[in-house]
């Protein structure tokens, strides 16, 4: 429906005087223009052709009819069933047992080299060592003892803390209670039965608390526990 042709100003002055006193004297008049207010409302589609609705109901009866395609299968869902498959007929392995950790391999030797190298350097104890004392008389011995015995002193305390493993004085009489480490306590005697044992102390053991080792330079053999010298 075509929308109407808008009126001029002074048609809709005139008019809206006039509708002023009919909506104030005429009441069926002032209802029908009060329900004017609101838009009138959208036109409903038009009807469906019958004819059209024929042929969509035949179209749908026809496609229903038709014989339904089965699914192409694509060539990776062939290969992921074929693996499936595969898999199940394959028998399952068992992971290998877990191998035995490797012994560890021997200490290194040179930190021990470096202690020998310090007591050589501070108290010649090699020296002292590999010489054949035999034919010296105690007097030279003691002498000589006392020089290394002082050289030495100074190299243990100057790298190594040691404490003693039992604190009581030696020669005093101990029970060893059952439970005792084989490395801290070494019986000797008349050993038999069960702990717990008891017996006097003959030597009080040492412990070592701390060790401080110089490091090595570079270049440097640990084997070499002392150089030659050569006076010129």
């Amino acid at each position: 429906m075509p929308e109407p042709t808008p009126l001029p100003f002074a048609t809709r002055l005139w008019f809206a005087w006039v509708c002023f006193f009919r909506v104030l004297f005429d009441g069926a008049f002032a209802a029908r223009a009060f329900l004017a207010r609101e838009p009138a409302p959208e036109p409903l589609p038009p009807a469906r052709e019958p004819s059209r609705l024929k042929g969509k109901a035949k179209a749908a009866d026809d496609d229903a009819e038709k014989p339904t395609e089965a699914p192409t299968v694509t060539a990776p869902k062939k290969e992921a069933r074929q693996a499936q498959e595969a898999s199940r007929q394959e028998p399952r392995k068992e992971p290998p047992p877990d191998l035995p950790a490797a012994p560890p391999g021997p200490p290194s030797p040179e930190p021990a080299l470096q202690l020998l190298a310090l007591l050589q350097r501070e108290g010649r104890l090699i020296d002292f060592l590999q010489q054949d004392i035999a034919s010296f008389g105690d007097a030279e011995i003691g002498a000589a003892a006392r020089v290394i015995h002082e050289g030495c002193r100074k190299a243990l305390r100057d790298h190594a803390t040691v404490s003693p493993v039992r604190s009581e004085d030696e020669g005093a009489r101990i029970t060893i209670a059952s439970g005792y480490s084989p490395a801290e306590i070494k019986l000797s005697g008349n050993v038999g039965g069960s702990p717990p044992y008891t017996g006097v102390l003959t030597h009080r053991g040492w412990r070592a608390d701390q060790i401080k080792l110089p490091v090595p330079v570079a270049g440097h053999d640990p084997h070499i526990l002392a150089p030659a010298e050569v006076e010129l």
